[in-house]
């Protein structure tokens, strides 16, 4: 028999003290890496052997190792622990930090750059999160996290900016390196410690399913979107800074104030979209529009470098369409991709991010070396051209939910039945039986389910 789903009990304190412990250590995390964004491509010329393509690779070079320890740091956790691996997590990074902040040559910020990314624990963050918290907040645990790395990424640009001019890209790292150990501090001293793992199948990929994602067209441009997206990030930021300062006369120690109003701005412009998109069933639009805005950024900058109003507009632009684009490609991701391989493509989602960062990075420093500033924003201009190409042809996703109903009286025998009668209630698109969890993962639209019915449903 199973255990109705009607409305859901409130969370408990320790659900709440683990969502927040582990949404304060990705935040801490995310305002490591990002703090440099804003001033690494003015200030790195002080490193003995920095040329425009190192200062590019050194930008970007924690997204390659991010990229590639994603998913086995994420399947590590299931051995040896949560816990265990996000520590081993952090200190990698604090490590990379120390590494970056002793640096005296390009070469030595690299790898200590790598070396932070090495520390990829985003994926045994959210199992962790998965197992702290009940099937039915799990959707908000998520969200919360999301909210948590957009607000780092707010602050760390507006607060890079303002602590490079009072001690410098040497105390930013040493300043990452202690916000990592406080992360540790609050992982063992605030969250709790599971009493059991689990495999979530929402939540973690199997190694088996990886071809069914790739063969999915509709969850490839989500990937290809993602991957693109912090591309254009990390160009971007490549070429902003020095934009700002040599064309636009904005002097140094003046961008956070520059950042911070239009960031602020930028994230409350983004709000009523996120609601059209989601609420009037809009999505698609939304998302074509944004990314369209973003082309339109990267064109003006190219075109206004020396009128500092033009290019703070279009930044406001630029940050507008991102926090969109941040905001609503999980949501698509979740729609788009089917139950059985949903972890699998989160985990490949996760990884094309961090590899659209290293990307990005990577050939906005080759980019100015060839055609300066007015290049590197062109040809973001030209990458977000092809974007709009692969997504006009996507479908408007269908606005669909996914509930996990626990099941107490489920064996290989009767899964199939069991699977076949929650398909029959009327609005249920989707059923996906786990016997070792005693689950079933239902994705239905919300519009057209029998709500009575999935309540009331039992074996």
């Amino acid at each position: 028999m199973t255990q109705k789903q009607n409305i859901p009990s409130a969370m408990t304190a320790l659900e709440k003290r683990s969502i927040t412990g582990l949404s304060s250590i990705f935040a801490l995390r995310m305002l490591g890496l990002f703090m440099i964004l804003p001033v690494f491509s003015l200030a790195a010329d002080q490193y003995n052997g920095a040329t425009p393509m190192l200062i590019g690779l050194a930008i970007g070079a924690y997204g390659l190792t991010q990229a590639l320890l994603q998913i086995p740091f994420g399947m590590l956790s299931d051995r040896i622990g949560r816990k265990r691996v996000i520590t081993i997590g952090l200190l990698l990074f604090a490590a990379g930090s120390v590494v970056a902040a002793l640096a005296d040559s390009i070469y030595m910020v690299i790898a200590g750059r790598l070396l932070q990314g090495s520390g990829a624990i985003a994926a045994a963050i959210m199992a962790l999160t998965a197992d702290l918290t009940r099937d039915e907040h799990r959707t908000k645990a998520m969200a919360s996290i999301g909210i948590s790395i957009g607000l780092s990424f707010s602050v760390a640009l507006a607060a890079g900016a303002a602590l490079e001019s009072w001690i410098g890209l040497s105390g930013i790292f040493w300043a990452t390196a202690l916000l990592s150990l406080v992360g540790i501090a609050v992982l063992h001293l605030w969250v709790p410690t599971p009493t059991r793992l689990v495999n979530h199948r929402d939540i973690e990929p199997a190694p088996q399913q990886f071809l069914n994602v790739f063969r999915n067209a509709d969850i490839m441009r989500m990937v290809f979107s993602i991957m693109i997206l912090h591309c254009l990030l990390t160009i971007s930021f490549f070429a902003l800074p020095i934009t700002l300062f040599e064309h636009a006369g904005l002097a140094k120690d003046q961008h956070a104030l520059a950042y911070l109003p239009v960031l602020i701005l930028a994230f409350i412009s983004m709000v009523p979209f996120i609601i059209i998109a989601e609420k009037r069933r809009k999505m698609k639009p939304i998302f074509i529009g944004a990314i369209a805005a973003l082309a339109f950024a990267q064109l003006g900058w190219s075109q206004l470098s020396n009128s500092l109003t033009g290019m703070l507009f279009c930044l406001w632009l630029f940050f507008t369409a991102f926090n969109i684009l941040e905001a609503s490609l999980p949501s698509l991701m979740s729609k788009l991709s089917p139950l059985a391989n949903k972890g699998t493509a989160m985990g490949i989602y996760s990884s094309a991010q961090f590899i659209g960062a290293f990307i990005g990075g990577t050939a906005g420093g080759v980019l100015f070396s060839y055609f300066g500033v007015s290049g590197v924003f062109i040809a973001g201009a030209g990458l977000t051209a092809l974007w709009l190409l692969v997504i006009l042809p996507m479908r408007a996703p269908k606005h669909l939910s996914t509930r996990i109903i626990h099941l107490s009286d489920i064996s290989d025998q009767n899964a199939s039945n069991i699977a076949q009668k929650l398909n029959d209630i009327n609005g249920v698109v989707e059923t996906i039986i786990v016997v070792e969890e005693h689950v079933a993962y239902v994705k239905f639209s919300p519009d057209d389910i029998d709500a009575d019915a999935l309540d009331a449903f039992h074996a």
